[in-house]
């Protein structure tokens, strides 16, 4: 098979936001009467925020009536955006990884768990590079479950196991491998493990991702 897309997840994988995540979080988590916690962070990260905030709210012993879920994610949107406006900063070894892409006429899309207003506050910031961006909030279901990434296959008009997902969450490599995609897990955040399989590459960085390793890897299906 040759490789016909690379599908980018975004937090954690295109940029460095999950720090940025967990400032707004740690301010949530001081508003909701407790301390932000790294264990709840590894369980959350990757997943929409009708995922995260209900865990969060009920980690913290609040309500997550409707109600509550709502204000909770206007409330962290809302910061997030404010944190993004400074520009976001990109992880190791993408503007090689997406130059060389684009060089090779390689299709690319941008598959996020984010909401829209945060896909765009990041693509704002001289992030052109993308065939189609999918948010979390156009989709049914979110990541683990591999409609995100055959959305996007679809829209590129390309045969998903012909495509290679970059992700950093447990959550979006479920949502790639299900897609029948391959991926690349570059974990980002502490306590996030991903075991190396068949067609799932694990690396330390993205600095050591180039278009031969994702042609090999399309390859081994």
């Amino acid at each position: 098979m040759a490789l016909h897309a690379v599908l980018w997840d975004m937090d954690g994988l295109l940029v460095d936001s999950e720090p940025v995540w967990t400032v707004a979080e740690t301010e949530l988590a001081a508003q909701l009467g407790g301390e932000w916690s790294e264990q709840l962070k590894a369980t959350i990260v990757g997943t929409r925020l009708d995922v995260a905030v209900p865990a969060i709210l009920e980690h913290y012993s609040r309500p997550t009536g409707p109600q509550d879920v709502a204000w909770a994610s206007q409330w962290l949107l809302g910061r997030m955006v404010e944190l993004f406006a400074a520009g976001p900063v990109l992880m190791p070894g993408v503007p090689e990884l997406l130059a060389a892409l684009r060089d090779a006429h390689v299709p690319m899309a941008l598959v996020s768990s984010s909401y829209r207003v945060l896909v765009d506050a990041v693509l704002r910031h001289d992030l052109a590079a993308f065939d189609v961006t999918v948010a979390g909030d156009e989709v049914g279901h979110g990541k683990p479950h591999p409609e995100p990434y055959l959305t996007a296959a679809a829209l590129l008009g390309v045969d998903p196991r012909n495509c290679v997902v970059l992700e950093d969450s447990v959550a979006g490599v479920l949502a790639g491998e299900g897609a029948g995609c391959a991926v690349v897990a570059v974990p980002s955040v502490t306590g996030v493990t991903v075991v190396p399989g068949p067609r799932i590459l694990v690396r330390d960085s993205l600095k050591s991702v180039d278009i031969a390793s994702l042609r090999g890897l399309v390859q081994e299906g």
